[in-house]
């Protein structure tokens, strides 16, 4: 990890001791990290066995989209290869769900438990083509690992 995340995932972990409700906190991480990595919109969604739901995001408006099936759209890409989804450009994508019309570019990150499945994603949202970088990408892996605890029962 990047020496220079390090105040983000102390602030992430912080967030998961407190005695909020799961929603609160979720809302709270995205947030953090969409000041962190300047993202117009982030939402933190939970997998299941047959859909993907929001728990908590920040941006201008809630997701299009809060529940939908586990294998569509970019955050079932992710889940389904178990890897980062990071699309420059929305627009050549058949497999992205319109949140806002203005989306140009979006990245997921799965969020894993220690036997390796993925129980969560953090997906991230820009209006810029090629928005997202090797930054990014180390961003919201340290996120995920961070927030982790959020998926692993109740909060």
């Amino acid at each position: 990890m990047r020496p220079e995340l390090a105040p983000l995932m102390r602030e992430l972990r912080g967030l998961l001791t407190g005695p909020e409700p799961r929603q609160v906190k979720a809302a709270r991480a995205a947030a953090a990290i969409a000041e962190a990595g300047r993202y117009r919109w982030v939402g933190l969604y939970d997998v299941g066995p047959a859909d993907i739901r929001v728990i908590g995001w920040a941006g201008p408006c809630p997701p299009t989209y809060p529940v939908f099936p586990r294998n569509q759209g970019l955050n079932g890409a992710a889940v389904g290869s178990g890897g980062p989804v990071i699309v420059q450009d929305v627009r050549q994508d058949v497999r992205y769900l319109t949140t806002f019309g203005s989306t140009r570019a979006e990245m997921i990150m799965p969020v894993r438990v220690k036997d390796g499945g993925v129980v969560g994603t953090i997906d991230v949202e820009s209006e810029r083509l090629q928005a997202f970088s090797n930054r990014d990408c180390d961003l919201l892996s340290a996120c995920a690992a961070a927030l982790a605890e959020l998926w692993r029962g109740p909060l």
